[in-house]
């Protein structure tokens, strides 16, 4: 019996590449509902940018996609679908995302893809998806929906 892509999350998967990766991410983002909001869960290296290279794949989204660390968060337009990436790792307390202005991003054709979601609580909606991303010694990335 076939199971569906949100299925094969909660159980967990090990993606033996970063390429393997993004393909499970893409196939993941294609699934999404529209105003989806995804709150990426990991330590550094874990993965996160990854994963969000690969909605953005599943979005068409063809330019690159790389941390907004230092920017604290980058648009990427797509198809008939639209990704907000953001880094909440350097926000130095919660309220400094009020001056973001996510509030566009909460809405359709926007998904928000948020690094770090724990530095900024209160942006997370309620039905938010959140994902626990690891990366194994040998290298493997590990990715649980829950």
């Amino acid at each position: 019996m076939a199971t569906n892509i949100c299925d094969r999350l909660r159980l967990g998967v090990t993606t033996p590449t970063a390429e393997e990766t993004r393909l499970l991410a893409a196939e993941w983002a294609a699934a999404l509902p529209a105003d989806a909001t995804v709150a990426l869960h990991g330590d550094l290296g874990a993965g996160k940018t990854t994963w969000v290279q690969g909605m953005a794949r599943g979005f068409g989204i063809a330019g690159p996609v790389t941390s907004p660390t230092f920017t604290i968060y980058t648009l990427h337009r797509g198809g008939s679908r639209m990704l907000a990436h953001m880094d909440a790792y350097r926000l130095g307390s919660p309220g400094e995302a009020d001056d973001l202005l996510l509030e566009e991003f909460l809405v359709s054709p926007w998904c928000l893809a948020v690094e770090w979601p724990d530095r900024v609580p209160a942006w997370i909606p309620r039905g938010a998806w959140h994902l626990d991303l690891e990366i194994e010694d040998d290298g493997r990335h590990s990715i649980r929906l829950r």
